[in-house]
């Protein structure tokens, strides 16, 4: 196995998780104005939207970084990344909500390549046997 083909997976996994770490935090620490950006959308529930966005963003995202169960993690995560690209960022005449509704896009694409390829040698899965 070369290095890259060690390394990049970990890489990819970090890129990806460490910024849903970054927003989730910031979510857990301001819950009311992440329920209520949740409520402006017109989701019902808006409490359990918060508690689902927080478990996932950090949560699954350390699992993410971390290598363990990878392909399920990446997957709900990436059916999290589509929601929200559809339910927040839909308004694509807007070119700001247009740019993140693609970003959303391509992370969800990265996140199908994890579920499809897995975490790579240097994840706890790696180890394991099930990368």
């Amino acid at each position: 196995m070369s290095a890259s083909q060690r390394f990049l997976p970990l890489a990819g996994r970090l890129l990806i998780g460490v910024p849903f770490l970054i927003t989730g935090f910031s979510k857990l620490g301001n819950y009311s104005g992440t329920v209520g950006y949740i409520a402006s959308a017109g989701l019902p529930l808006p409490a359990v939207g918060w508690a689902v966005a927080v478990l996932i963003e950090v949560v699954f995202a350390a699992l993410l970084i971390l290598g363990w169960r990878v392909r399920p993690v990446a997957l709900v995560m990436a059916l999290f990344t589509l929601a929200t690209a559809v339910f927040f960022h839909n308004d694509l005449g807007n070119q700001g909500q247009f740019i993140n509704f693609i970003k959303n896009l391509m992370i969800t694409g990265g996140l199908l390549q994890i579920v499809a390829f897995g975490g790579g040698a240097l994840s706890l899965d790696g180890r394991s046997g099930r990368a």
